[in-house]
């Protein structure tokens, strides 16, 4: 999109104007793109304070966007005082100070420690809602991409694995590593056709009823997402959907939830459910709600990248 790569094939067309063409042959230099760019390392120029990085090939209001971004009181300062966090906050600031017909964000959130992450992506959402622009964000963190984007599109060793809404991949993943950057695990079981639907018999005990309409006969896999995963002491019994069982390698707590290990699953519930388990006890992991498959096969080449598009204003087109 920016121009720094030409692409073999395919095309990028924003509001109205060819970019890149491959088989036209249109090829815009970037220094004619008008894209807000904002890397990894954020990139500021360190002799220069804050508000002359702003400055920086500014077309709008330095000053406006110094207090949307909440850093007018670090206008006089150069980016080696600030924090991880602000200087994000100066970069996206020139980013937008170009008025551009794009924003470009590569993982602009991937060096800041947890505790920041979450409230500069909070307050990054608000930025970009607010500013209009269409947005494109690169990332690995699909929980990121699902707060900043509308729309989101899972990229592995090249190709699109799958593009849609956060709540449609996971309610019908294309692929395993869709489940796994969603934070579930994809289980094994036999689906068998029958009068009353198709039950799937699962690799860890126990079966399942796939929704009224599924289509499956053979080896399939399913999408198991820990809060959709309920832990049982002891046995839950041969007719319950288990995908799990064993001792209780774990229980861990976070941010008022528990999430119980069993085996390389782990189930995310309340205080309430976990109740009368302990670590070493015998437990099963049951599947709560409807089952999900998973189509497609695992893709090569290990983790991929989630591109998160933001949302596109009427009359823009992108590619």
């Amino acid at each position: 999109m920016c121009g720094l790569l030409t692409p073999r094939r395919g095309h990028v067309r924003v509001g109205g104007e060819t970019w890149f063409d491959a088989a036209g042959r249109v090829d815009v230099p970037p220094e004619r793109r008008s894209v807000g760019y904002v890397p990894q390392d954020d990139a500021l120029f360190p002799h220069l304070t804050v508000r002359a990085n702003v400055a920086f090939g500014a077309r709008r209001d330095v000053d406006a966007l110094l207090d949307r971004l909440r850093i007018r009181g670090l206008a006089g300062e150069r980016p080696g005082r600030l924090s991880g966090g602000e200087r994000q906050r100066v970069a996206l600031a020139r980013a937008l100070a170009r008025d551009p017909d794009v924003l470009l964000l590569d993982e602009p959130l991937s060096a800041l420690d947890a505790a920041t992450r979450r409230a500069v992506r909070d307050e990054l959402s608000s930025v970009l809602h607010a500013a209009g622009v269409p947005t494109v964000v690169v990332t690995h963190d699909l929980d990121e991409a699902a707060i900043l984007a509308d729309r989101v599109v899972v990229v592995a060793a090249g190709r699109v694995v799958q593009a849609g809404t956060p709540e449609a991949l996971a309610a019908a993943p294309a692929d395993p590593l869709v489940v796994e950057l969603l934070g579930g695990r994809v289980v094994g079981g036999h689906a068998e056709p029958g009068p009353d639907g198709v039950r799937v018999r699962l690799d860890g005990g126990g079966s399942v009823a796939l929704p009224p309409g599924a289509a499956a006969a053979g080896p399939v896999r399913l999408a198991v997402y820990p809060w959709r995963l309920r832990p049982v002491a002891g046995d839950a019994g041969p007719d319950a959907p288990v995908v799990a069982r064993g001792p209780v390698r774990a229980i861990a707590a976070t941010r008022g939830r528990r999430h119980v290990h069993v085996g390389a699953l782990a189930a995310e519930c309340d205080e309430a459910q976990a109740r009368g388990l302990r670590v070493g006890a015998a437990a099963s992991l049951v599947l709560a709600g409807d089952p999900v498959l998973v189509g497609g096969s695992a893709a090569d080449g290990g983790a991929g990248d989630v591109v998160a598009a933001e949302r596109l204003e009427p009359g823009r087109e992108g590619a």
